[in-house]
């Protein structure tokens, strides 16, 4: 039986009269109407039709705080999860925000939410971990690490003991915690994926995109390393549209000097400080990032992300938790992406791997 690829209704003999082809493949429709929207755009539709997605698709939040509920909010509305349990040291959090979510079920697609505890994260194809101590106005997140670290000691091997798939950190400093996980978890590394500086690209990209007036879509920047005061612009591989950021520049009426990077890379660095000096703690951006990553997994997507994860021999660092562009699919990180890196950037990248690599061995784990 086959299935409209623009209303989703299934379809079968006469009713699948109105037919079209596209890069050599036959779909059916249920209406002219619905045969219509779909030559006007034929990639979209086709693209949500192959689109695979784990079937059980089963998320743990562990820790509810602004983050975690706002993760559980974005994933609701995104419509992907058919199962968010929410896991807190204080079960009246969670159960509150569960049944505030349950409350506007009726206008997103069907979806259980409820407040678990950890034997709750068997079967579960990704279990988020948001727990810990708050980066507070004029904290840096390597200043959590030893409570951070002693949280994670004890709610990991909680986690794990019910064999979920795979472990997604979000708690900082997430590439020491990220790392963390993955010795006291004994997973492989693979399965063990820190958020990393996804949400620090997405700025690099939304801030190069205003200051060269295009779609933030069509700026390709990578920011990797530490999630943190350490992580490196990669300028020397920023490109729009295929061009180099000098390219496009002498080609557009937007200049591109070094003073003007170095402010939009002050503005991506300092983002999170300027935020929680406001109001106190960031929600919204993160959430949406790391839903992106629960997306590009459960979707078997191949996206490449700059997640935390370990890494060997990259660029001469490894055993050490950090961001580089990677390929996220239903098994984790499936392969790291070697990017080249000018001089400058290779050295700022080492520097980084040895602020992280100096803190670890602090760490009895």
């Amino acid at each position: 039986m086959a299935r409209d690829p623009v209303c989703g209704m299934e379809i079968e003999g006469q009713e699948g009269r109105y037919g079209a082809q596209y890069m050599g493949e036959n779909f059916s429709f249920c209406s002219e109407d619905c045969k219509t929207k779909f030559e006007g755009n034929p990639q979209k539709y086709s693209d949500a039709m192959e689109t695979p997605v784990s079937t059980t698709r089963k998320v743990v939040i562990v820790g509810t705080g602004q983050v975690g509920a706002t993760i559980c909010f974005s994933l609701m509305t995104s419509g992907l999860a058919s199962s968010i349990v929410l896991i807190d040291l204080n079960p009246d959090l969670a159960e509150g925000h569960a049944m505030d979510l349950n409350d506007g079920l009726s206008f997103v697609q069907p979806v259980r939410i409820f407040a678990g505890n950890y034997s709750d994260c068997k079967g579960a194809d990704i279990v988020v971990v948001t727990a810990g101590a708050a980066q507070k106005p004029e904290e840096t997140r390597l200043d959590l690490v030893s409570e951070n670290t002693r949280i994670f000691r004890d709610i990991i091997p909680r986690i794990v003991a019910h064999e979920p798939g795979i472990l997604l950190i979000v708690s900082n400093p997430v590439d020491i915690l990220t790392y963390v996980a993955l010795k006291v978890s004994e997973y492989p590394m693979n399965r063990v994926i820190g958020s990393g500086t996804t949400l620090d690209t997405a700025r690099f990209r939304f801030l190069l995109s205003r200051h060269c007036q295009v779609d933030p879509r069509n700026v390709h920047a990578y920011i990797i390393g530490e999630h943190g005061d350490s992580e490196v612009p990669v300028w020397s591989q920023a490109n729009i549209a295929g061009l180099t950021l000098s390219q496009y520049c002498s080609v557009c009426e937007r200049s591109c000097l070094s003073e003007e990077r170095e402010e939009i890379f002050r503005q991506v660095k300092n983002a999170a400080y300027e935020i929680i000096n406001r109001k106190g703690y960031t929600n919204f951006a993160i959430a949406l990032a790391v839903v992106r990553i629960i997306i590009s997994i459960l979707r078997d997507e191949n996206s490449v992300l700059t997640v935390s994860t370990l890494v060997d021999d990259y660029h001469g660092i490894s055993n050490v938790c950090l961001s580089i562009p990677a390929i996220l699919n239903m098994n984790g990180v499936s392969k790291h992406i070697h990017i080249n890196l000018d001089d400058s950037e290779r050295r700022q990248l080492l520097a980084s791997a040895e602020t992280l690599k100096g803190i670890i061995g602090k760490l009895d784990i």
